[in-house]
């Protein structure tokens, strides 16, 4: 069985961060565990910019501000895997055994003085809303259509309405627009919208794609491939509201509805969870209920800014390795 000092399981903006602030502690034996082909996580497919405003001083791109990390990862030599999905951490005499399974190596089960989780977060699901209708085709989350489109080269569609106004879904629909769709509407059953500001005036309304706040989607039009929605403006219960339905024509429903923190394999640790913020309870050093395993970026809470998450999983890196320190 490999052993290391610390494993971090997450390549993306967090786990980059932590992994070069626990080798600028000294330390050697550092992995980190990817599940994507690549380095940089979810910063890869977001194009736009606003990145390392507080980390470099300048705005960049999210795949510009991912290399500033990566490049420091490979100078230092780090460790890394890709493609390679953990499905399991637990304990045994004071180490963390974490299993991994890759189409390489297939499975393998690594031994850790530490572990810190930096996988991220994840959309909430189309399944989460109760929205009445068929399951067609031509409904996705806001972070799937930007991948299909920043880096898939695919694009979902023609129409758009999106649901919720979260940062991705303001993003997209800018990015929608200027790739040549209609954005018809953008609905938010809060309200206020659950984006920046910036990002309302910058992708809504310089675009004038108009955004209507109490509102939800009721019902979904089409059997096999959406073809529309109805609105209805709701209630201080979020109950629609008899009379205020409008109807839609569109070909696709992104879903912007919000993210939870990535935790199951926390939560299969058996560390404590914090109800508000759906991810693991932590101490002043980022330490979870479980000794020597340690959380930071959006899998602790989600973050507005990916500047955030690297000065937090900085941190982590740092305590990590004081942990690894000690215990040796």
């Amino acid at each position: 069985m490999e052993e290391y000092d610390i494993v971090i399981i997450g390549g993306g903006p967090a786990g980059l961060a932590a992994a070069l602030n626990a080798r600028h502690q000294g330390i050697e034996r550092l992995l980190i565990l990817e599940r994507d082909k690549e380095l940089g996580g979810i910063l890869n497919q977001c194009i736009h910019n606003g990145f390392g405003l507080h980390t470099f001083k300048e705005e960049l791109t999210g795949p510009e501000y991912a290399w500033r990390y990566i490049r420091q990862v490979l100078e230092q030599k780090i460790s890394y895997r890709l493609n390679t999905m953990v499905v399991d951490v637990a304990q045994e005499d004071g180490w963390k055994i974490v299993t991994a399974m890759s189409r390489e190596k297939g499975m393998t089960m690594l031994r850790a003085r530490a572990v810190i989780l930096a996988m991220g977060c994840r959309e909430r699901p189309r399944g989460a809303l109760n929205v009445p209708g068929f399951r067609p085709a031509g409904i996705y989350t806001a972070g799937t259509a930007q991948r299909l489109v920043n880096m898939e080269g695919y694009m979902p569609g023609k129409e758009i309405v999106i649901l919720g106004s979260g940062d991705i879904g303001l993003i997209m629909a800018r990015r929608m627009t200027l790739e040549g769709a209609t954005v018809k509407v953008v609905a938010e059953i809060m309200p206020k919208s659950g984006g920046l500001t910036r990002n309302i005036v910058q992708c809504l309304e310089d675009y004038g794609i108009p955004l209507k706040l109490n509102h939800t989607v009721i019902d979904i039009k089409g059997k096999d491939h959406i073809e529309g929605v109805t609105l209805a403006q709701v209630d201080e219960n979020k109950e629609p509201v008899p009379g205020t339905q409008e109807a839609y024509r569109c070909d696709t429903l992104l879903l912007s509805v919000g993210l939870i923190p990535e935790n199951e394999l926390t939560r299969g640790l058996g560390a404590r969870m914090d109800e508000k913020t759906h991810g693991p309870v932590v101490d002043e050093r980022l330490q979870t209920t479980v000794a020597g395993v340690f959380a930071c970026g959006n899998v602790l809470h989600v973050h507005d800014l990916a500047d955030h998450v690297s000065q937090e999983a900085a941190e982590a890196g740092k305590h990590a390795a004081d942990y690894v320190k000690e215990a040796v």
